[in-house]
């Protein structure tokens, strides 16, 4: 169960920070974007971190508050339940 759960969140964050790597890309070349319900989406899934460690990484998207907002809450929440429900998992 831990390593499928590793990952899973391991993918799930490597998605979104290479997401806002290609995003700030095409941002630098004036070409469509990743469209930002995409990035939250991914967020939800699980890739708050990546989110963030691709903001910092890329500088992107770093002065946008609903960013922080979004990729903070999805990672406490994803946080609180594997706390929350993980153990009840193991019984």
């Amino acid at each position: 169960m831990w390593e499928m759960l590793l990952i899973y969140y391991g993918v799930i964050n490597i998605v979104l920070f290479v997401m806002m790597g290609f995003d700030k890309w095409q941002a630098k070349r004036g070409k469509s974007r990743v469209p930002e319900i995409k990035l939250f989406a991914v967020s939800i899934a699980g890739g708050g971190i990546g989110g963030f460690l691709g903001m910092v990484a890329w500088h992107h998207k770093v002065r946008k508050a609903k960013f922080y907002f979004v990729f903070f809450a999805t990672t406490f929440i994803h946080i609180y339940l594997l706390y929350k429900y993980l153990p009840v998992m193991w019984e």
